[in-house]
């Protein structure tokens, strides 16, 4: 019996709105700034690499080194890839708990 192995590549299971919402933010949440970065990169595979630098106005080169394994994009870079996206982000503030203590405030 022969076995065939193909490739895995994730953007092709990316499809959807909601593939790639559940996507980014399963990414989002590991808290892992590489893998947000090689997220937003198989999401730019998916949607079609060139058309995406165009819309961000970046290259092709400039993506693929930028949100690839072992990238460091700037913030600038990665608001352009998530505009070409269509990439919304929508944050909430979720504050440690803090101590509070009684000041002393003296009255003048």
């Amino acid at each position: 019996m022969t076995v065939t192995i193909t490739p895995y590549d994730t953007a092709d299971y990316l499809k959807t709105e909601e593939d790639i919402t559940a996507y980014l933010k399963a990414a989002i949440e590991e808290n892992d700034p590489e893998l947000l970065t090689v997220a937003l990169g198989d999401i730019a595979r998916s949607q079609g690499m060139s058309e995406v630098a165009r819309r961000a106005g970046l290259s092709r080169e400039n993506i693929y080194r930028s949100l690839f394994e072992n990238g460091n994009p700037s913030t600038a870079t990665l608001f352009n890839v998530l505009g070409a996206l269509g990439i919304q982000l929508h944050p909430t503030v979720s504050l440690p708990e803090m101590k509070t203590t009684k000041s002393k405030l003296r009255m003048c």
